[in-house]
């Protein structure tokens, strides 16, 4: 019993810090891509184009896209489009996401980005920042687990709005009175979807 009890001891002492390196990892990754996009920012000679064409390819990585338009209309309604209907929701949800993404960047002025600790949730892990300027503070949430391809992000909180929730609540609303073909037609207009956001003020 005395052996088996050190056995199971020397296991659990070994595993402690490759359950450590999960959510360092996660942060570190988030950091590294997230100051690589400030950096770009703060770069006046580049035209704007050329710009987000270099952010989005920085980001893309990181960011599980399939995973995340497939969680945007969830289970109640995934399961009931065709293998067509799945390919061009996705391809216009991704867009969608992309350019709501651009278009919050081009209100950058000087901000910057604090980053808290990461929070292991099961087999999760959950990236906090804040981005501070001036006079505001706007909590963000990165959800994020451990892919073959590494750590991906498959959600993100703003002000503690979820995004994939958000546009599941409007999705849902588009479905329940029309058809895959409306929500379809909606994706493709500008401004028919958006992401509520609320600033934080304070110190």
């Amino acid at each position: 019993m005395r052996y088996l009890f050190s056995l199971l001891l020397s296991l659990l002492l070994s595993a402690t810090p490759s359950l450590a390196e999960g959510p360092a990892e996660a942060r570190e990754l988030i950091e590294t891509k997230i100051d690589a996009v400030m950096l770009l920012l703060q770069d006046e000679s580049l035209e704007k184009t050329r710009r987000d064409v270099q952010i989005l390819a920085l980001v893309a990585p990181i960011f599980d896209y399939p995973t995340m338009a497939k969680l945007s209309l969830g289970k109640k309604h995934w399961p009931q489009l065709n293998f067509g209907e799945k390919a061009t929701f996705s391809d216009l949800f991704i867009d969608r996401l992309q350019r709501s993404f651009l278009e919050k960047l081009d209100i950058y002025t000087d901000e910057k980005v604090l980053y808290g600790e990461p929070l292991k949730k099961g087999k999760k892990v959950h990236v906090p920042t804040t981005l501070v300027s001036k006079d505001s503070r706007i909590e963000m949430l990165y959800k994020m687990y451990r892919t073959a391809e590494g750590w991906k992000v498959y959600d993100v909180e703003i002000s503690g709005v979820s995004v994939i929730q958000t546009y599941r609540s409007q999705f849902d609303g588009v479905l329940s009175e029309g058809s895959i073909d409306d929500l379809l037609e909606k994706l493709k207009i500008d401004g028919a979807f958006t992401i509520a956001e609320s600033d934080e003020t304070g110190s």
